[in-house]
């Protein structure tokens, strides 16, 4: 796959954009959402209004991403003030952004599946020191990590799917599993695939998916290198360099996204030639990974004036002009 439209940018608010995309269209999402009041993204009067706007545009993802697929969602802890009771700077404390967001996921349908905990290494900031008051109830250790949260959705479908092996409709309803996955079994007598019992095929929409035999192609296959990076399920990688040697942000963001995330999400949940999503496309990093590994990268983008230059600046730079960034304004 070598498509040059293959990277598509939305611009305008995610909810609406959301909203008009066709149900189940996403193979794959990634992201890192926008941190409640944390840098330029001070628009919340309080924490909680900040988790309702996430939780309807979560509620909206449901709709979209496909049936059994994934979505990688990245998000660090913050420490500051909820402004629910003070809004004083003595209101300020940790925010467990993570554990927030795992319960809402789960309550509008997915199923949490890991937290995968991105090591940042060595913090910079002294702070920790408190002004060297080295004696009990004085001292914490600052947040040097963030939290890479995988979610499954599963809405149980009860349509008949053909079977893999043989192709006939031929099937009866076998299990429903607790997290909403049908399986059938095929009772096509002619089918070539039999158990020593004599029972039919056994499948789902699933497993068709995970085993299909036309995917276990080169492209598809997860290096080494990725699979022992990832082995853990807490893995240590330094964030982005955003600052140049001049003093300026080169990606026009003060929280950029590492490609290591994506890259992982991507060969790990997907198939070359899949769409792959990022509701918060910031400096666009998700959708530029996607289309190196042939996938198609779509991103939505509120900041206009803030991320199109950047944009269309590393676009050129990644892929040498031998690619077209398609632009759709709601």
């Amino acid at each position: 796959m070598n498509n040059k439209n293959d990277l598509k940018i939305i611009w305008g608010d995610c909810l609406n954009a959301l909203k008009k995309m066709r149900s189940e269209s996403i193979h794959l999402m990634v992201t890192s959402p926008p941190y409640y009041n944390a840098r330029e993204y001070s628009q919340w009067e309080d924490l909680n209004s900040y988790l309702e706007d996430m939780r309807l545009i979560i509620r909206e993802t449901y709709r979209v991403l496909g049936n059994h697929r994934v979505w990688v969602f990245n998000v660090g802890d913050v420490f500051d003030n909820d402004n629910l009771k003070t809004t004083s700077v003595w209101g300020k404390r940790r925010l467990p952004l993570g554990a927030y967001f795992i319960k809402i996921f789960e309550e509008e349908g997915f199923e949490f599946v890991d937290d995968i905990i991105w090591d940042k290494g060595e913090v910079e900031s002294q702070r920790h020191k408190n002004g060297g008051i080295n004696y009990p109830f004085y001292q914490y250790p600052l947040n040097c990590y963030e939290h890479i949260l995988i979610f499954h959705k599963h809405r149980l479908d009860t349509n008949r799917i053909p079977c893999p092996i043989c192709g006939s409709l031929n099937v009866n309803g076998n299990t429903q599993s607790e997290i909403g996955v049908q399986s059938w079994e095929c009772k096509n007598d002619k089918c070539l695939e039999r158990s020593p019992h004599n029972r039919g095929k056994r499948f789902s929409l699933r497993s068709n998916m995970m085993q299909d035999i036309d995917q276990r192609t080169p492209d598809n296959e997860i290096d080494e290198f990725i699979l022992s990076k990832w082995r853990r399920d807490i893995v240590k990688f330094p964030p982005v360099i955003k600052i140049d040697q001049n003093g300026n942000n080169r990606l026009g963001h003060s929280a950029p996204f590492p490609t290591d995330i994506p890259e992982m999400a991507i060969k790990y949940f997907s198939y070359e030639g899949e769409k792959i999503l990022d509701p918060f496309a910031g400096s666009f990093t998700t959708a530029i990974v996607a289309k190196k590994l042939k996938r198609v990268g779509i991103g939505i983008e509120i900041n206009k004036a803030m991320f199109k230059s950047v944009i269309e600046k590393r676009v050129i730079q990644e892929f040498n002009g031998h690619t077209v960034l398609s632009a759709f304004n709601l």
